[in-house]
This record gives C-alpha cells, sequence and structure tokens, in this order.
C-alpha cells in the first residue's frame, strides 16, 4: 500500500446566505461530509453538474477558504488550524490552475514576469537564475521564451494562456495540481493538446492531478480513478475503467447517458426505469445546496427512487462484485446485470472500434 500524498477526511464546507437587509436567510451546504485521497502519481477526477461542489472542494482543500470541519492531510501534514506562513509552506507544493486563463493571469504583466512571480516568493533573488528558470518552464509547456516572453495575456491564444497558468503551477515544484475545470472553456483540439501535456508532464516530474470537470468524456483519458459529484456528497467513486463500463448510481447512468454518441438516435427513448434527467426539485422536492433533500439527494430526480432513499442517506459501500475500489452510495444501485449496464458497455465497445 502506498501513502496518499493527500487525504481528505469527511470535510463540510458552508457559507451563510443573506436576504434582504443583510438578514441571515440559510446556509448553502456546498460540501457535505466528502472522503478521499489521492496516491503520488496519480489522477483523480471529480466529476458532476454545475452546482454540485466540486470546485468549492478543491478550493477547501487548498484551505483557500479553510473547510467548516473535516481534516485535510497533505504530505503527512495536517492543514487543520495552520495559519499564514505556516499554511503557506505546508501547501507550496499543492498548486492550482483555473478555467479562465486570462482572468487568472494578470493583464499588466508580460508572462515572464508571471512565470517568475512564484520563483521570487520562493526566495530566488538571483535575476539571471529566475530567467533561465523561466525559460525552462516555459520550454516544458511548449512555448518560447524569446517569442512569448514579454507577450501579455491579451495578446495570447486561449490554449497559450492556458499554458502560461500550467508554467507558472510548475514553478514551485509542486507534487499535486488541482485543476479546476483547466481546459473546459478551450475548444476540442486544444483540450486534447492541453490534456496531453498535462499528461505528459505527469509522467515525467511524477505529478498527482485533481481535475475537476462536468464532463465525464472529457477526464476519460488521463484518469486513473473518478468520483462523482451531486449536491455537495459523493455519490459513486471507482476505478475510471469501471466507472465508465459499469456505472453503479443512477446518477452516474445520467451524466454518461448525457455524453453525446453517432449512435444516440437509434436508442431511441430512454428505458422505464433510467434516471429522470430532470431538473432537482422536478418531481415536487425542493432540491438545492440550501435546502437538500432528506436521505438521498439525488432522489428527487431518481426513478428508482423508494421510501427508504427519503428515510435514510446513503453511505459508501463496496459495489457487489465490483473491484476493491469501487464504491457506491446508494440503496438501490444499478447492478452490473442490468441491461442498460451492458448497453453502455457495448456502446462505448462500439464507439471505440
Amino acid at each position: 500500500m502506498t501513502e496518499p500524498l493527500l487525504r481528505a477526511h469527511e470535510v463540510v464546507q458552508e457559507f451563510g446566505v443573506r436576504g434582504r437587509g443583510g438578514v441571515r436567510d440559510g446556509v448553502v451546504r456546498a460540501v457535505s461530509g466528502v472522503s478521499l485521497d489521492i496516491l503520488p502519481g496519480e489522477t483523480l477526477s471529480v466529476v458532476g453538474e454545475t452546482g454540485s461542489g466540486k470546485s468549492t472542494l478543491a478550493r477547501s482543500l487548498m484551505h483557500a477558504p479553510p473547510p467548516k470541519s473535516g481534516e485535510v492531510v497533505f504530505q503527512g501534514t495536517s492543514l487543520t488550524g495552520l495559519r499564514g506562513t505556516a499554511l503557506r509552506d505546508a501547501r507550496r507544493s499543492m498548486q492550482m490552475i483555473f478555467q479562465d486563463a486570462y482572468t487568472s493571469l494578470d493583464p499588466l504583466w508580460p508572462v515572464a514576469r508571471i512565470v517568475a512571480e512564484p520563483l521570487v516568493a520562493a526566495g530566488l533573488r538571483d535575476r539571471a537564475g529566475r530567467r533561465r528558470r523561466v525559460g525552462e518552464l516555459l520550454d516544458q509547456v511548449g512555448l518560447d521564451i524569446s517569442a512569448h516572453g514579454q507577450r501579455r495575456a491579451r495578446e495570447l491564444s486561449g490554449g497559450q494562456c492556458q499554458r502560461v497558468a500550467i508554467a507558472r503551477a510548475l514553478a514551485a515544484s509542486p507534487a499535486l495540481i488541482i485543476a479546476d475545470e483547466a481546459v473546459s472553456s478551450l475548444d476540442v483540439l486544444v483540450q486534447a493538446q492541453v490534456l496531453n501535456l498535462l499528461e505528459g508532464l505527469r509522467t515525467s516530474l511524477g505529478l498527482s492531478y485533481l481535475f475537476i470537470a462536468h464532463d465525464l468524456a472529457l477526464v476519460r483519458q488521463v484518469s486513473d480513478r473518478v468520483a462523482v459529484m451531486y449536491l455537495g456528497r459523493l455519490c459513486e467513486t471507482g476505478p475510471a475503467d469501471e466507472v465508465y463500463a459499469r456505472p453503479s448510481h443512477p446518477y452516474t447512468v445520467e451524466l454518461l447517458d448525457a455524453v453525446p454518441r453517432l449512435e444516440q438516435a437509434a436508442l431511441g427513448k430512454r428505458q422505464a426505469g433510467d434516471p429522470a434527467g430532470d431538473l432537482p426539485g422536478a418531481h415536487g422536492a425542493a432540491a438545492s445546496p440550501v435546502r437538500p433533500p432528506s436521505g438521498c439527494r439525488f432522489r428527487t430526480r431518481c426513478a428508482r427512487a423508494q421510501a427508504r432513499c427519503e428515510a435514510e442517506t446513503p453511505a459508501l459501500a463496496a459495489v457487489p462484485g465490483g473491484s476493491p475500489g469501487h464504491l457506491v452510495a446508494c440503496h438501490f444501485p444499478v447492478a452490473r446485470t442490468d441491461p442498460k449496464s451492458h448497453e453502455i458497455s457495448r456502446n462505448e465497445e462500439q464507439s471505440a472500434s
């Protein structure tokens, strides 16, 4: 067994909501008791629709801001209770790449200064040494310092901006990079190029990644494990190949159904018993981070839901017949012998061929 690079235990993040006159009007339960770990050299992808709490979880792991409760241990050091310089030193090896590269870069600074900023913060005062290191970092992401070093973000394409953001993240020599929707704003071809770049850097530098995404198909090629999140809770987690081929939670099945396929037109309408696919609250009960449903949070849009789903909150448990580490939080998971499960696998095989 390998000791996890990062381990999160029962992380909870909540924010107060204020109504008219600044009066507190409720609490947004963005992350509710999430536990996960990331191994050295591993890529874990957290997926889910907008509003499921993925980005809030990522920032909570960075303690920006710290979670309301729970514990995050990174490289053997608990981040709980750390502040100021102690927190910065502890998480120096944990860097983030954001969705919108343009707004994450200073528009007035040239590329060379942007990439050099973490080096200055780390105490590298030698200008010649900084310039040499900046040149190495830009070369690692496919940019040339002589051609791009003095250009500003507005003079770069979206893909080039994201490469600069990656170079800046690499400047601190991190062990873990959290990529928060880092390629979702790019066109398909550039997405593939950036994902290939990140995968190559993982191999050459021994990096670990936490990918945040709403598109299961987008992160499939780079994921070792996948964690599916809905309304602040984990629904399913496990080896990527198995989660894609044999999804056990109805919500995972719905996310996979949302992936466009050439043969979708031939499949016709959904079969009876499939997830309804409606918006939260479409079946009567309100479902939002402010007022989440009792019991299973997905039950208000799940055609498999029964009375037990309203009364009891399902915990992550091993999938019957699944591989080690494949867990699902569902009272009535999709059976591995269900026609729908085989249909997903069959469709993927046909697409690949």
